[in-house]
């Protein structure tokens, strides 16, 4: 197995972990789950690097690397349903949930007709922007519960009602520009009379 594909692996192998430091009661424990969450991102942005830089590009990483992005950012927004500290809602949730299986209903049906998806650059960039909303977000749940700085009330407001909201919000909508440029851009291989 090649250093890009054992990269995405990593990233899969850092969610548990992620999780367990995010939930668990403890002390620095969004800092830690920042971290985690951080470095599994690291690693998206250095598999493809490395596999384009070196000709390692192999059918299974364009296979995985999708999918350990998938799992890492559904973990994090998961997460953030549940927790009362952000303002996130289930809607851009179950947006993005519903766009994940749209693109990969998709690359089954290529993946039958023997063409194999790879993330194109929509789909990069709605990646990277929304592991960077999870990342500011962590990064905020860290400041206010890790180290209880004495922030005014108005910026713990405007970032909890403002902020954080507008970047999900903007993920959700790059999640579903990318979504409907897979669609467009796959649309043949979908034959209703099969």
């Amino acid at each position: 197995m090649n250093l890009p594909n054992k990269l995405t692996l990593l990233r899969v192998a850092l969610i548990p972990f992620f999780l367990l430091f995010i939930y668990l009661d403890a002390p620095f424990h969004f800092l830690l789950a920042l971290l985690i969450f951080t470095a599994a991102s690291i690693t998206d942005a250095l598999d493809g690097k490395i596999a384009r830089a070196r000709n390692l590009v192999t059918n299974f990483g364009k296979f995985l690397d999708p999918l350990a992005d998938k799992a890492l950012v559904l973990s994090a927004l998961t997460v953030f349903v549940e927790l009362d500290e952000v303002n996130m809602g289930a809607i851009p949730l179950i947006i993005i949930i519903a766009r994940e299986f749209m693109v990969s209903g998709l690359r089954l049906i290529a993946a039958d007709s023997g063409v194999v998806v790879a993330a194109g650059i929509w789909g990069k960039l709605k990646t990277a922007f929304t592991m960077a909303t999870i990342i500011a977000a962590l990064f905020w749940l860290s400041v206010r519960y890790d180290f209880n700085f004495n922030i005014a009330g108005v910026i713990v407001t405007a970032v909890d009602n403002w902020v954080i909201p507008a970047l999900i919000w903007i993920s959700t909508v790059l999640t579903v520009i990318s979504g409907l440029i897979y669609l467009k851009g796959y649309w043949r291989l979908i034959d209703s009379d099969k």
